[in-house]
Formats: C-alpha cells, sequence, structure tokens
C-alpha cells in the first residue's frame, strides 16, 4: 500500500466515525489555536513595544517633575525650587556624554482659537533643539531658533490634528491663533502622524498631532504659570551611542537629589530598561500560555492515543486478514501511524483556523495589535503533527505485533 492509498484509507475510517474523530481533534485543536494566538498576540505586543520605545529613543533618559496636592506642595516648596532650568543647565555641564538636554514646560490653555476654529491642543514650551530630539518632520514650514526663544518670539509650530481643527485644509503657515490671550504665527505645521496618546509600561507618550509648540522663553515671559509650579515639567537627555542610559540616570539622580535638597519631586524614566522589563513581561506572558497550550496538546495526544487503541481493538481481525494475505509488520505499523497522523494534521488545521479567529478577536476587542506570521503557522501545525506521531507510536506498534492467527479468532 503505498502513501497515497493509506492516506485514503485513515481517511475513510476516520469518516466512519466522525464524530469520534471529531471528539478527537478538539484537543489538538485547542492546543495549536492557543500557541498560534499566544504567538500572535506576543509578536504583536513586541512590535507595539519596539514602536513606543523607538518614539521615546534608546538613548534618552526622561527627568519628570512629580505632581503633589496644593498642601503637600508648600512644604515640597521649602526645601526644593521643582524641576528647573538651572537643572537642565547642571544635567548638560556636569552628566558624562550627554548630547542634548531639552526641557519642557506645559501650559495650561483655558482657550485655544483662530478665525475659523477652535482647538483642545495641549501647549508646551519647549527649546529650539525640541525637532532634532524628537525627530519631528515637518510637513509645511520650519521650526523656531535659538534666537526666537530669545527674543520670546510669538510664534509656533501645531500638529497635523490642530491645523485641521482650527483652519480645516487651507494653510495654516503665516496664519494666527490665540492660546488664552495671546496671539501666536503658525509658521510650521508637523508631518501627520498618529493622533492617539499612549502610554507604555506606565509612561505617557503625547502624540504630535495634537500638540502646540511654543518657544520656552515665550512659555515662561508671556504665560502665566502657578506661583508653586515647577518651572519645567520634563527634561529630555539623549546620551552618545556609546553611553549606558541606566548608568547615567544614576548620576542625574545623584545630581538632582543635592539640587533639590533630598525632595524627591522628579522621576526618571529610562526607555532601555522600559524595553528589558516589557521582554520580562513578554517573557512571562509565553510561559504560561506555552504551559497552557502543551497542556491542551498533552490532552489531545492522549486522546489520540485511546481512540488508536480502541481503533486496534476494533480492527484486529481485519488485521489478522491483513496479515494472512501477505501485510507486513511495517505494513500495519505504518497504517496506523498514517490515521493518527492524519487525526492530528486536521486537528492541526482546524486549530490554526481558531487560532486565526482568537488573534483577531483580540485584535477588534481589546485594541491589542496581533501579528501573524509564517513561522507561528508552521511551528503551531508542526507541533501538532509531532504529537499526533508520538502518541500515535504505540497503538501503531502494538498493533503490527499482534499474532495472526490470534487476530483470526478475535471476535
Amino acid at each position: 500500500m503505498n502513501l497515497a492509498e493509506a492516506l485514503r484509507a485513515a481517511v475513510a475510517s476516520l469518516s466512519a466515525h466522525k464524530m469520534r474523530s471529531a471528539l478527537t481533534m478538539l484537543g489538538i485543536l485547542f492546543g495549536v489555536g492557543a500557541v498560534l494566538a499566544m504567538m500572535s498576540i506576543g509578536a504583536g505586543a513586541e512590535r507595539q513595544a519596539m514602536r513606543l520605545i523607538d518614539a521615546m529613543g534608546l538613548r534618552n533618559v526622561y527627568v519628570r517633575a512629580v505632581a503633589f496636592p496644593e498642601k503637600e506642595r508648600e512644604e515640597v516648596r521649602k526645601k526644593s525650587p521643582g524641576l528647573s532650568l538651572r537643572d537642565a543647565r547642571a544635567i548638560a555641564l556636569a552628566v558624562p556624554q550627554v548630547e542634548s538636554v531639552a526641557p519642557r514646560v506645559s501650559l495650561s490653555p483655558y482657550k485655544i482659537l483662530s478665525a475659523s476654529g477652535k482647538s483642545k491642543a495641549k501647549v508646551f514650551g519647549v527649546a529650539a533643539t525640541h525637532a532634532k530630539v524628537h525627530s519631528l518632520t515637518l510637513a509645511e514650514g520650519r521650526f523656531f531658533g535659538a534666537d526666537e526663544d530669545e527674543s520670546h518670539a510669538q510664534v509656533c509650530v501645531i500638529g497635523s490634528k490642530v491645523r485641521r481643527d482650527l483652519f480645516g485644509l487651507e494653510t495654516a503657515v503665516g496664519r494666527d491663533l490665540k492660546v488664552n490671550d495671546v496671539w501666536l504665527i503658525v509658521i510650521g505645521v508637523i508631518e501627520a502622524g498618529s493622533e492617539t496618546d499612549q502610554e507604555f509600561m506606565g509612561t505617557a507618550i503625547d502624540s504630535p498631532a495634537n500638540q502646540i509648540l511654543i518657544p520656552l522663553g515665550t512659555a515662561r515671559r508671556k504665560f502665566e504659570q502657578e506661583p508653586l509650579a515647577d518651572e519645567l515639567d520634563e527634561i529630555r537627555v539623549t546620551f552618545a551611542g556609546d553611553a549606558d542610559p541606566a548608568a547615567s540616570a544614576e548620576v542625574i539622580a545623584a545630581l538632582l537629589d543635592r539640587l533639590h535638597g533630598g525632595a524627591a519631586d522628579t522621576t526618571l524614566t529610562v526607555p532601555r530598561e522600559l524595553l528589558e522589563q516589557s521582554r520580562q513581561t513578554q517573557r512571562l506572558f509565553n510561559i504560561v500560555m506555552g504551559t497552557i497550550a502543551g497542556i491542551s496538546l498533552l490532552v489531545g495526544g492522549i486522546g489520540i492515543m485511546n481512540i488508536m487503541l480502541a481503533t486496534v481493538l476494533e480492527r484486529t481481525r481485519e488485521i489478522g486478514v491483513r496479515r494472512a494475505v501477505g501485510a507486513r509488520r511495517s505494513n500495519i505499523r505504518d497504517q496506523f501511524l498514517i490515521e493518527s497522523f492524519t487525526i492530528s494534521l486536521m486537528g492541526g488545521a482546524a486549530g490554526v483556523l481558531a487560532g486565526v479567529a482568537i488573534a483577531r478577536g483580540v485584535a477588534a476587542y481589546a485594541g491589542w495589535a496581533t501579528v501573524i506570521t509564517p513561522g507561528a503557522v508552521i511551528l503551531s501545525t508542526s507541533v501538532s503533527i509531532l504529537v499526533g506521531l508520538l502518541f500515535g507510536i504505540y497503538p501503531a506498534v502494538r498493533a503490527a505485533r499482534l499474532d495472526p492467527i490470534e487476530a483470526l479468532r478475535y471476535e
């Protein structure tokens, strides 16, 4: 009997007991579906993490001001002035291998409007180096320079969503907009990108699309701030390529501790450490999901073995007849192995469909991106076939070892 005939015979045998065959495949189906869904969700999470980390920059360290309740802030200010330009200058001078320092202050606008629209954008005062440090690309116009920062120029650069809200499809560069009581001239528009603010490992990542950026000097001079508020809300420090951001963050922490009189009013975020934490979480997720999938595949394999043993018992007389007409033990063994292989292959194929459906369902329901790769499909299917073959060996060998005479006498 050649392979094609053996496969046809296996399919015919399984078709004769459809319900039993379907139930046998369930374990394999769930196991393969779990493996594929796990790998798809994991790959999607890793891609999302890498995209967000790339936006934050692996060579960066973020120093951010801590927000305190009003009464507590009064006590903190007795020891520390809060995050300030003095800190930015000290970091640039005292910390080794600093490539750039980008301070930022967040404003609290109560109105943003133009002649043709309104917006609820976030408004930040930033240094002239902001565009380079944050890798911003401008669709129109230019970014402001250091001279405009020093002269407190009333200019701004806006995101793509802000441009749409305030000016529609019209040209924005050269137009006026008003933030609180200050009129600003638009000199640049940031290229369109994601319009959704995101968060990674507890760290907020603002979308440039919904931002209005003005010179830091202008923000400090022409916009009111609370008396006890931090002068800055963030300092982004970029290091040279061979520097260790984690070690440099420790130096920054020690420096700020001295400058702030020991007040714990700043936090440091190191994207490279966040990436490692994300990978550790992903590894734990893979272990847990892999264990669940493995248990399901084990149950499926045991189910295949039980069914194949029952099949051997049912077909004992058939085995005796085949041996009597010249079939060898290897022919009998191969026939039952092919049946086991067919069950696992069909269960694996159904499991791939289930895994794809689960991954798509997670993506649609939870908004969590999933990535289904050919490698994941091949791996999950290969595992199902391997399980079928391994658990089919014992029944196949047992069938091959039956005594032909005893098998012919079996009722």
